[in-house]
């Protein structure tokens, strides 16, 4: 195959590509991530994925590159990454209880060709304390991810179900994203 690079500074990205053995290197898109609110949350995604994937391919065409973006919704309302612990605090009490979806576009360039995909979980929370989001929060968790909350760290208490890809909600589709790689 040939060089693959991860348009992405995750390191839940780069830790589950490492979990299937693939050998990439990590070059962070450098873009204003904008969208138009109007559109599906499911092409936005893809929007954003796609372009950092083009970011950073535009400097290595000799690469194969993945670019993704994930976003969570609840109630048609996209909840990005908190401002701040009063931000935090108020997407995990909206969260509590409730039922949202998780979406990671993906996009994959080559010079040759393009994939733009996305993988859509349902997680529904369980009724969450205002003790528990505060202790939660006091752990900094939170502040680096969309939603709020990270599914493979502590916010895994919260979870109370998921219908989906565990991983799409995690940062990355694996096994979808594995399955389009080996197309290029």
């Amino acid at each position: 195959m040939k060089r693959l690079i991860l348009a992405s500074g995750s390191p839940r990205r780069k830790e589950l590509l490492q979990q299937v053995n693939l050998s990439f290197e990590v070059k962070v898109s450098s873009i204003e991530e904008t969208f138009d609110p109007n559109e599906s949350p499911e092409k936005i995604a893809m929007s954003l994925a796609l372009q950092k994937a083009k970011d950073v391919w535009k400097d290595e065409s000799d690469a194969i590159v993945i670019g993704a973006d994930t976003i969570v919704v609840l109630k048609n309302n996209i909840l990005g990454k908190p401002k701040n612990e009063a931000d935090a605090y108020e997407m995990l009490s909206s969260l509590s209880g409730q039922t949202h979806h998780v979406i990671t576009g993906v996009a994959i360039c080559s010079a040759q060709q393009e994939k733009v995909f996305y993988e859509k979980t349902s997680v529904t929370f369980w009724e969450l304390s205002s003790q528990e989001i505060e202790q939660y929060i006091e752990s900094k968790d939170p502040m680096d991810k969309a939603g709020a909350y990270g599914i493979q760290t502590l916010g895994a208490l919260f979870v109370k179900k998921i219908d989906g890809d565990y991983f799409s909600v995690v940062g990355l589709p694996l096994a979808r994203t594995m399955r389009e790689l080996s197309q290029f």
